[in-house]
């Protein structure tokens, strides 16, 4: 297990763990980040009492999600476990972290964050020079900007790498077998625990799934009893998922591209949506954003991804600068910024907005 650090904030942390045993794996990630982690407890923590969800409702949250991750992949549960036992905190304060979108959820006072995705699939899945790359701001509580870092976990069935919170096991990332994967989140009126926490799912997908199809297939075999939305692509394909407690739907490329806000884009979940939750802001970010597309055309270059989700005043938030007179639960700020290129297997993650991309340097990961 190494430890690399960037100037940018000061430091930023990048944590590499190879082990084949799950809780070995989660022991190194625990042990690295141990400090960071109880960082991340102490702000969740306010978080969660700010949405009303109190200390007991929060762990037993918690475990049901731990008992749910383990009826469905017991090493997951051990490498969760083993984040703990390195942190020196007890499980279910990890699997909390891992739980916060579902926790969350029972909240009416603090509403989740705001990310954008733009995907780009170049030919048609069938043509052999079918090539796609992606693009996506991760947008959360300013609060939490000293509280995520980078990773490469080696030992499972492939390696991944991408960007994750402390504690939290992954979010956006791509493994060896050049599957990428974007994550956003998504808002439905039967949102709760009890099933497969998203943060985790992605996990599972980035660390099983070959490709597109295999992703979908565990994405469908899983328990769901949140929403969130997977962009999934590989080096020939591309999908958007809406994922729900009223199911698994798919949106294919428009025109070769995949654009997603916060808010679905199919009938069936959109019927129940949370819309008090995302809107009008996430349809303002969606329609700004295709504006754009269609004046200056879908970009062709992975570089040419990061212009399309620069905004300034006046513009809908796709990069989001957190206000400082707001209070606790309401100051969001754009984190980072993920560029995924599954032909080379590579994420690039950018510590800050799409606009700070000539004055900052990108860290290069490779699966």
């Amino acid at each position: 297990m190494t430890v690399a650090t960037d100037p940018r904030p000061g430091p930023r942390p990048h944590v590499t763990v190879a082990d084949t045993d799950p809780r070995n794996r989660g022991i190194a990630r625990g042990q690295a980040l141990r400090a960071g982690i109880h960082g991340a407890i102490e702000i969740y923590d306010r978080l969660f009492a700010l949405g009303g969800i109190g200390a007991t409702r929060v762990r037993d949250d918690a475990e049901r999600a731990l008992d749910a991750i383990d009826a469905f992949r017991p090493g997951v549960r051990a490498e969760i476990e083993g984040v703990a036992h390195g942190a020196h905190v007890p499980p279910w304060r990890v699997a909390a972290l891992n739980a916060r979108t579902e926790i969350l959820a029972r909240s009416t006072t603090v509403p989740p964050g705001e990310c954008t995705t733009l995907v780009r699939r170049l030919g048609s899945a069938d043509s052999p020079a079918a090539r796609t790359f992606g693009i996506q701001t991760w947008d959360w509580h300013v609060e939490l900007a000293d509280h995520w870092h980078t990773f490469a976990s080696r030992g499972g069935r492939h390696h991944v790498v991408g960007l994750t919170e402390h504690g939290i096991l992954a979010k956006i990332g791509i493994n060896s077998a050049g599957l990428a994967l974007h994550f956003n989140i998504l808002g439905h009126v039967r949102d709760g625990v009890g099933g497969i926490p998203m943060h985790v799912l992605a996990a599972i997908v980035l660390e099983e799934a070959a490709d597109v199809a295999e992703a979908r297939e565990i994405v469908r075999s899983a328990p769901i009893a949140s929403s969130g939305s997977f962009a999934l692509f590989d080096p020939d394909r591309a999908v958007l998922l809406d994922l729900s407690p009223a199911g698994v739907f798919p949106i294919e490329p428009d025109d070769g591209v995949l654009l997603r806000t916060n808010h679905f884009l199919t009938p069936i979940p959109a019927a129940n949506e949370k819309t008090w939750l995302y809107q009008p802001d996430s349809i303002e970010r969606h329609d700004f954003v295709r504006a754009r597309l269609t004046r200056q055309g879908a970009p062709n270059t992975p570089d040419e991804l990061v212009g399309h989700l620069i905004t300034g005043a006046g513009e809908p938030p796709v990069t989001c600068v957190p206000d400082p007179d707001m209070p606790l639960g309401q100051r969001w700020a754009t984190l980072a910024t993920v560029v995924l290129e599954p032909a080379g297997r590579t994420a690039r993650v950018l510590d800050g907005t799409p606009a700070d991309a000539a004055s900052r340097t990108w860290r290069t990961l490779t699966a």
